[in-house]
């Protein structure tokens, strides 16, 4: 599985449980509203799960965008990926290799 589906199927599995989350809330409180008539009834979201969600999303977009970019990137010059990535992978096992 490459990284941009991997990350793609984590923000969309991370969406699904938060609706799932905010959903459960609002049946939870739905029964004690009923009970309670004097209470007024809570908003659906608060500012600060509206908020969360509006990061999450502006998150997954640039998570998106980087690996839009990087894709693009690599396709455009193959040959000095692979010379990057293995000068990064010497360097990781020099450093790790001095322990």
């Amino acid at each position: 599985m490459s990284p941009h589906a991997l990350v793609s199927s984590e923000l969309k599995s991370l969406r699904e449980e938060l609706s799932a989350s905010q959903k459960e809330r609002a049946a939870a409180s739905g029964p004690a509203v009923a009970r309670e008539a004097s209470v007024p009834e809570p908003p659906a979201q608060t500012r600060e799960e509206n908020e969360l969600l509006e990061r999450v999303h502006e998150f997954a977009d640039e998570i998106k965008t980087l690996f839009d970019e990087a894709e693009q990137s690599v396709s455009a010059h193959p040959t000095q990926s692979v010379v990057g990535a293995l000068l990064v992978g010497i360097l990781i096992g020099r450093l790790l290799g001095r322990r």
